[in-house]
């Protein structure tokens, strides 16, 4: 049976590898949940210098543009604080030392519900498969939540102890519940179109394909548009 959230959680940590990720994997969500009174953040791993075919664009520019773009976004979906960990694309390490600095930040900000990719889905179909750096940092982040963060002998520097109740992973092949975004997919393609720099058609087949996967989730759920996740139940 087809089981769509309702609830809103207090206070949101949403963890990706690249400044568009968490637009494009849960946007909608980030926006119904922060305009219904969510403390939302969300925590960027790697400052995306190397997404460009362009030979010729300055890798240090590109990141600080991507940065800009990126806070743009977040101001649209209503984003309580963007932090970026500053790892440069491609050299994202599932080690002790991400995963201390996810255990820090996880206890710091203290969420009740964590969003991440999905590691677990590599290939979809013939056209696709994952980025190392989406695999990277949602194994680092599983890695983080449990059993590390919840236990006070794992990085006892990082802060007391805390454990996430929930985690919800995008990307996923295997949903097991859904985010009704219908009222906010406007504002989710709005966020994905700030990443100017990651279209050469200036956006509008991104724009396409985000309400078309949108409503193709919506279709599973039973709504206009969806967000799937796979979701894990960590406490209570």
């Amino acid at each position: 049976m087809t089981e769509l959230l309702d609830g809103v959680p207090a206070r949101v940590l949403a963890v990706y590898a690249h400044p568009d990720d968490p637009d494009v994997s849960c946007g909608g969500t980030l926006a119904r949940w922060s305009g219904a009174g969510s403390e939302v953040h969300v925590l960027i791993c790697t400052n995306g210098d190397k997404g460009t075919t362009d030979r010729a664009t300055d890798p240090d520019d590109l990141a600080r543009r991507r940065a800009g773009e990126a806070a743009e976004a977040a101001k649209l979906l209503g984003i309580a604080g963007q932090h970026f960990l500053g790892y440069r694309d491609g050299e994202l390490e599932d080690d002790s030392a991400l995963r201390a600095t996810l255990v820090r930040w996880v206890r710091r900000l203290r969420p009740l519900t964590v969003l991440g990719p999905d590691p677990t889905a590599v290939f979809f179909g013939e056209d696709y498969f994952n980025h190392r750096d989406h695999r990277t940092t949602g194994f680092a982040l599983l890695d983080a939540l449990s059993p590390a963060a919840a236990l006070p002998h794992y990085f006892p520097e990082a802060g007391p102890a805390y454990q996430v109740q929930t985690a919800l992973l995008s990307g996923t092949l295997e949903p097991t519940v859904w985010v009704d975004v219908t009222a906010t997919i406007d504002d989710k393609v709005a966020a994905v179109s700030c990443h100017r720099s990651q279209f050469a058609d200036g956006g509008e087949w991104a724009r396409r394909a985000v309400r078309e996967r949108s409503q193709e989730d919506g279709r599973r759920a039973g709504v206009g548009y969806a967000e799937g996740f796979r979701r894990l139940r960590l406490s209570g």
